[in-house]
């Protein structure tokens, strides 16, 4: 159930701060690639949203480097697997979680549905924690001959009752920390959407985070979906969303309904369709903020941009207040009450430099603070491009984790930021 508690009636301190894009970095969500991505096969790739199979020595290699450079600039670093394996030792939580986990995977239809709760309760915190992520293979459930259903038998050949989830280290998508409150997404692909339902469980019960009444602007049971890497906290009363391939205009009118009657300190959002490709995905494949006033955009997509403004109407007019807004820039400025903005291109501004370079994510930045990003440092001239206009680069090897199609924003849930004076 979305909570819509004021957020200036909250009694404890939050656990959650996010009311822009580049305050410094405090604490941010992380996965480190595992055993999910070993269950990468060339017959599914396309079924589990990868191009191509990664080598995750060297993939866990470059994720352990990037979390260290989160941490040498004092951001504190929390692990998917770490935060669910805790609130799975309360045998409460690990019965509502393994029940839920069985109607969200279908196999609650099964005849062998006994045998696999069974096996699934039976396990530690951490064999279950895997699971979750690294799903349950076939062959791993043992059962009497009998018990058997006929899609034993006849069924397709895939190998998991329980599907792995090798998209997980892409953390932005499931959830988004917006003010002092969280939406839990609702994803797009079946793919993904076990995600949110691990993030709902663990926003709800572990000990550290759930320190109050925290606000929800979106549950990841509603049919419409959104994805975090089409959120953007510009600042604290302005949301930039991206209307993607994988973010529905009905899901930026819900969770905009959610946010404005909710007393969150919301009261713009820049609604920004681009094009409904896989290329492209999500706005921040091709658009991100690394400063107060400076952004990095993959050139050429601007004039297939259209920008709209959501604001709270009066209780007379009922709705939402629809505008359309004709240009990037000026709705940026208008919206940040900025005399101007930039918008530095990617790939130097070269259109083949910028078509390669966006292929490795080179506009996916994460901004730790104003005006320091980090990227992959393969993006040499997208990364030139930005250090020449006052940008702090910290650059990062991503020659394994880019085979997934994200680069550090995808990588990072960011839980905490300071606010910008």
């Amino acid at each position: 159930m979305i909570n819509f508690k004021r957020q200036d009636q909250m009694i404890n301190t939050p656990f959650y701060n996010v009311n822009s894009e580049v305050g410094k970095l405090e604490s941010v969500l992380l996965h480190r690639p595992g055993k999910e991505l070993e269950r990468l096969t060339p017959q599914y790739l396309e079924e589990l949203l990868f191009d191509d199979i990664p080598w995750l020595g060297r993939m866990q290699e470059e994720h352990d480097m990037f979390a260290d450079a989160l941490r040498q600039r004092g951001c504190k670093v929390y692990y998917y697997d770490k935060l669910l394996e805790e609130i799975l030792k309360d045998a409460n939580v690990k019965k509502e979680l393994v029940q839920e986990l069985v109607v969200f995977s279908g196999i609650d239809r099964l005849k062998e549905k006994d045998a696999i709760l069974e096996h699934l309760l039976s396990r530690s915190p951490s064999a279950l924690t895997e699971i979750l992520i690294a799903g349950l293979h076939k062959s791993e459930i043992s059962y009497r001959e009998d018990h058997r259903s006929l899609s034993y038998y006849i069924a397709d050949d895939y190998p998991f009752y329980i599907n792995p989830l090798p998209n997980l280290y892409f953390t932005r998508d499931p959830g988004s920390v917006i003010g002092n409150g969280i939406s839990i997404n609702s994803m797009k692909t079946f793919a993904r959407s076990r995600e949110p339902m691990i993030l709902s469980f663990i926003n709800r019960f572990h000990r550290e985070i759930n320190t109050g009444d925290i606000p929800q602007w979106y549950d990841y049971h509603q049919s419409e979906s959104i994805e975090g890497g089409d959120i953007l906290v510009l600042s604290k009363t302005v949301l930039a969303i991206g209307c993607s391939a994988r973010t529905s205009a009905v899901a930026i009118e819900k969770i905009a309904e959610n946010l404005f009657r909710s007393g969150s300190s919301i009261e713009e959002i820049l609604v920004i369709q681009i094009p409904f490709k896989r290329a492209y995905m999500h706005l921040d494949t091709v658009f991100t903020m690394i400063d107060r006033d400076k952004f990095t955009i993959f050139p050429g997509i601007e004039g297939d941009i259209k920008v709209f403004s959501l604001k709270n109407p009066s209780r007379k007019e009922g709705g939402l207040k629809i505008s359309h807004r004709g240009d990037l820039n000026k709705a940026l400025s208008k919206a940040l009450k900025l005399n101007q903005v930039l918008i530095i291109p990617s790939g130097g501004g070269d259109k083949i430099t910028a078509a390669r370079e966006q292929w490795n994510d080179s506009t996916n930045t994460l901004a730790i603070s104003p005006g320091t990003v980090v990227t992959y440092r393969r993006n040499t001239a997208s990364n030139d491009s930005l250090r020449k206009n006052g940008v702090e680069v910290v650059e990062i090897e991503g020659s394994e984790l880019v085979r997934g199609r994200g680069g550090p924003r995808c990588m990072s849930m960011p839980l905490k930021r300071n606010d910008i004076e």
